[in-house]
């Protein structure tokens, strides 16, 4: 989904208004806003409530199923409102922005009091605070505590060849991750799958380019801007203004097209915030060829994060997660999300999951340890945009001293590996004094939002201590004046309540009001307001003790955001520490939810190495495996390998057949999850396994189709396979399964029989190839890397039994009939179905089959350069010629003779 819409370059540079004819000075203030920030909702403070009104109103009633009213006139016309009260906002925010739209907040940035000093006619202030969309979110009501919610800038330098290269930034601005990469255009698709953006933000040229364009679109949320946010020649000084450094020295190296990209990042996120700048970790930049590349396709056929129902039980990611914080959950779907090509790093991640296998004790000490670790980074990152609240600072508080009885327990390690050693490190950087100021600054029990008051603790400031005990003993004075007025007119059911219209009030049932109105009360009792069922009254004594209690209150109120905004200035300044710390404690927790993951589902450390090998014995489906084991029943292990023969320089390709529904596909993307795992850095299902680095991973499995795009099934399945086709490399592995079916039988076997060769002789990758296309078997005689397995089955009277083992051989029958009797078709089909198929086998295909294979030379199979040199069909030298003609630019005579020339190039006969 896409929603374009703008966001403003900045309040001096917003169009003024076109100010119409008689409206009011509340509506012409609304209406300059609004002017200043096109296409977004303008939540418009007034009272408790952010009223919308106009086109804004409709959009957001219909969007959040509430009433839609008028108030007032514009232009003869009634003015469409609707409103959300400020306490519950964030709710309604948190529908609209998954709705796909953006929100202005426009706050009252004066006390109602001042505007009124002005005269009758004056208009409290207002201002927008903040820009609310989708990659800029903070509060915990509205993000995902276990995902990521990353803004992406996407840049592009234009090559005069044609090889245009793409920069992309990508921030986190409630964990301060700040990321950027450089990559080619063909590399997008899968770079975009990886960080899998919350919002985009990219030029208005990008958003409308035909190549590119409709890949974007496809994101879930972009935002098209103007160019001088992506320019290049300023994107230097605006890196540094915003993290205040003097030059790019102190930042991470970056090409200029990433600069580029993370300058846009930041300036948007400075508009976004109004001023309010999150501080942000430095750029670090991703080299290209430092993960495993997989492309949209894989990342779904794989289910890594979301099933392909769209959801995250059933997933490789639910599976495998087990942590015990949100910041360890986030980072577990990072790694999972882009697994390294470094054998040496995935190493040290190994060792750090061992130590925590060997002991047991630690592991179960820690994991009770973080359960009690809140989430800093976002703590952190809502105090620096002035979003925080005293829960924010008590999880600040909380986090460090989880830090000291982490560090104790991981003091008694025996040899830590390098990894714990430096969670180590960085959790004893947070001051220990800030956490004792915090401990003594803090009450015990905590509101959600500062402005509610009562979170410091008693002792703390003396004056507060003052303010407070006036407040409190104002309000006794209520509680007996309630109680007296209550006597003096014989209503026991008066009492005086308060709201932030009225102050405070006499409030009593209708059928008082009229004694309280009448001689003698009516000289004490000052009628206010008249309700259905209530009707309100004042007095001068209530008037005089509202004074007081208002401005102790205000006082005790005031004097705690002094001391909230002194604590918040405490916690950023030290936020590098804390959020090194953080980051430690996810570290931790991934390590050991990883360790208990491979001792209760028994998982074994991975051998990655830098060689083409690829060999797992005993290898399991780990979803699978755990929905077998909820049943009671076991999984069928099965070993795998793919590494080169015996004076082979390139990994083998498997060609796989048996029946449907015995195993193949669970076999493929076993095989596939279990090199991706390892190369997160877990351990892996399976009894031993070893894994040549991959640098790219291909899946194609499954059917489905893409009607919005104009793809049939069969469509989707030749672009996947063609992206494999093109980009694979001996380090990569693939897996293919049923490559041809949605086509007329011949031609997918022949497309099958292409691919396997090209596969085998271009591509020379690691390769498990699953078909039904039994006549495929014919090419092991001819390629020497390819090896033939099946599925092995057991029929028993006429039923087939499925065993689910993989074992080398090759089968001859599909048992398609045996498993559409299972699904429960009607017994005249399935008979009818086996007469058939009994006349289609009596032809022998198989027989055709071989000896196509005999025909083949082994080195036929054409390389990618021999195939772009083949020579063209004589149809196709026809139409190159026709498209070269200009007849525009021709005279008679050229055009005769070009006539002629044509008629030459018609093939004779």
């Amino acid at each position: 989904m896409t929603i374009q819409q703008s966001i403003p370059l900045s309040p001096e540079q917003a169009p003024a208004p076109e100010t119409p004819a008689r409206v009011t000075p509340m509506m012409e203030q609304y209406l300059e806003i609004k002017a200043a920030h096109p296409g977004l909702l303008l939540f418009y403070r007034m009272g408790d409530f952010y009223e919308l009104f106009f086109e804004d109103a409709e959009i957001a009633s219909k969007a959040l199923g509430i009433v839609l009213t008028k108030r007032g006139k514009h232009q003869g016309m009634d003015i469409p409102m609707c409103g959300v009260p400020v306490e519950r906002s964030e709710d309604y925010l948190h529908r609209l922005i998954n709705a796909g739209h953006r929100v202005a907040v426009c706050e009252q940035t004066e006390n109602p009091a001042a505007a009124r000093a002005r005269g009758n006619k004056s208009v409290v202030a207002r201002g927008v605070v903040r820009l609310v969309t989708p990659g800029t979110l903070t509060e915990d009501t509205l993000l995902d505590a276990r995902t990521n919610n990353y803004l992406l800038a996407i840049a592009r330098a234009r090559a005069s060849s044609g090889g245009d290269r793409i920069g992309l930034a990508w921030i986190d601005i409630s964990t301060s991750e700040f990321m950027v990469t450089e990559c080619s255009t063909a590399e997008l698709a899968a770079t975009l799958a990886r960080i899998n953006p919350n919002e985009a933000i990219v030029t208005d040229a990008l958003y409308g380019d035909p190549d590119l364009g409709a890949l974007l679109r496809e994101l879930p949320s972009v935002t098209p801007l103007t160019r001088d946010v992506f320019d290049g020649a300023t994107a230097e000084r605006r890196l540094c203004d915003y993290f205040a450094v003097a030059t790019m020295d102190g930042l991470s190296a970056m090409t200029r097209l990433e600069a580029t990209a993370a300058a846009a990042a930041v300036t948007y996120i400075d508009r976004t915030q109004v001023g309010k700048r999150p501080p942000l970790s430095p750029p670090s930049r991703e080299a290209a060829g430092t993960t495993m590349a997989i492309d949209p396709a894989t990342r779904a056929n794989l289910e890594l994060t979301r099933t392909l129902a769209g959801e995250r039980r059933g997933s490789l990611l639910d599976a495998i997660d087990c942590t015990v914080t949100a910041a360890g959950s986030r980072l577990l779907a990072q790694r999972l999300a882009a697994p390294l090509t470094d054998s040496a790093a995935i190493a040290r991640r190994l060792d750090a999951i061992a130590a925590f296998v060997a002991d047991s004790a630690a592991r179960d000490d820690i994991r009770t340890t973080l359960r009690a670790a809140p989430d800093m980074s976002r703590a952190l990152a809502r105090l620096s945009v002035g979003r925080g609240g005293p829960r924010d600072l008590a999880a600040l508080r909380d986090g460090i001293l989880a830090a000291d009885q982490a560090l104790a327990r991981l003091a008694q390690l025996e040899a830590a590996p390098a990894e714990i050693i430096a969670v180590m490190e960085a959790l004893r950087r947070p001051s220990r004094d800030l956490a004792r100021e915090f401990e003594r600054a803090l009450a015990e029990q905590l509101p959600l939002i500062k402005r509610d008051g009562g979170f410091i603790r008693e002792g703390y400031e003396p004056a507060l201590d003052e303010s407070r005990n006036l407040r409190d003993a104002s309000r006794l004075v209520v509680a007996a004046m309630q109680a007296r007025y209550a006597d003096d007119t014989g209503i026991k059911a008066l009492k005086i309540r308060h709201n932030n219209v009225l102050g405070y009030f006499v409030e009593v049932t209708a059928q008082h009001g009229d004694r309280l109105m009448a001689p003698p009360l009516n000289a004490t009792f000052i009628h206010r307001q008249t309700l259905a069922g209530q009707v309100r009254f004042t007095t001068s004594e209530l008037g005089e003790i509202e004074a007081k209690i208002a401005n102790a209150g205000d006082r005790a109120l005031n004097l705690e955001l002094e001391i909230f905004e002194r604590l918040s200035a405490m916690a950023l300044a030290a936020s590098d520490d804390l959020r090194a710390a953080a980051r430690a404690f996810a570290l931790l927790d991934v390590a050991t939810a990883l360790a208990k993951l491979a001792v209760d589902d028994n998982y074994v450390r991975p051998e990655v190495d830098g060689s083409l090998g690829f060999a797992v014995e005993g290898g399991r489906h780990p979803v699978v495996e755990q929905a077998l084991k909820r049943d009671g029943q076991p999984f069928i292990a099965n070993a795998c390998d793919l590494s080169p023969g015996p004076g082979q320089k390139s990994g083998q390709i498997w060609l796989i057949t048996g029946p449907n529904m015995a195993g193949k596909s669970t076999f493929l993307r076993q095989n596939a999850l279990i090199a991706l795992m390892a190369q997160i850095g877990s351990y892996v299902p399976a009894s031993r396994a070893r894994i040549g680095v991959v640098d790219r991973l291909f899946s194609r499995v499954g059917a489905a189709d893409d009607l919005a795009r104009g793809r049939s099934t069969f469509m989707v399945e030749m672009v996947e396979t063609a992206v494999i086709l093109n980009q694979a490399s001996e380090r990569s592995l693939v897996i293919l399964d049923e490559i041809g079916r949605g086509t007329a039988t011949f031609d997918g076997l022949s497309i099958a029989w292409a691919a396997i060769e090209h596969l085998h002789e271009a591509n020379r990758c690691r390769a498990l190839f699953a078909t039904h296309y039994h006549e495929l078997t014919a090419l092991s005689a001819k390629l020497p890397r390819m090896f033939n397995a099946t599925v092995r089955v057991k029929e028993w009277q006429g039923d087939v039994v499925f065993l689910h083992e993989v074992l080398p051989g090759s089968a001859d029958r599909s048992y398609g009939i045996q498993v559409a009797k299972l699904a429960g078709l009607p017994p005249a089909v399935i008979a009818r179905a086996k007469s058939v198929l009994a006349k289609l086998e009596a032809q022998d295909r198989g027989q055709t089959a071989r000896a196509l294979a005999d025909d083949l030379p082994l080195f036929a199979v054409p390389s990618r350069a021999a195939a772009e040199a083949a020579a063209p069909s004589e149809a196709e030298q026809l139409m190159e010629a026709v498209k070269a003609l200009h007849p525009d630019e021709m005279s008679p005579r050229e055009a005769l003779e070009a006539l002629y020339a044509l008629k030459a190039k018609l093939p004779k006969g």
